[in-house]
């Protein structure tokens, strides 16, 4: 699928205010905006599995389109939601668990990039990943 491969993180848009957004300590956000991840996706009709490696921790993540999964950020906080297939655009809704606050995710690929998305309280940020 469109999605599969591996994806190194290439730059950011926006990232430290939408860390700073969540709540993220000005050190962890230095360290976040140069975290070196990397990303392997693999579909399998509704099933994802996502490698995450960065400088910060390794984790794979699984989960099928439109089941609720618990997941924890970096920076250790948790939440539970879902990803949907919308066209060509997975779309994550996910709820904090410690203030009940939705953090919006977009993943797609634009041209040869995989452009990651993030909507928090109004701040919106952009990760763009090359293939690697």
């Amino acid at each position: 699928m469109a999605f599969d491969g591996t994806w190194k993180i290439d730059r950011n848009e926006n990232y430290e205010k939408f860390m700073e957004a969540m709540g993220v300590g000005l050190m962890k956000r230095k360290l976040g905006a140069h975290d070196n991840l990397k990303m392997t996706i693999q579909q399998d009709g509704n099933k994802f599995n996502v490698k995450e490696a960065s400088n910060f921790r390794n984790i794979e993540i699984e989960f099928t389109l439109g089941v609720n999964f618990e997941y924890s950020l970096a920076d250790g906080t948790e939440l539970s939601g879902t990803w949907a297939l919308e066209g060509n655009k997975l779309v994550g809704t996910f709820t904090r668990k410690d203030n009940g606050k939705v953090l919006k995710a977009y993943r797609e690929i634009v041209g040869d990039e995989l452009v990651q998305t993030y909507v928090y309280e109004g701040v919106e940020s952009k990760r763009f990943f090359k293939r690697g």
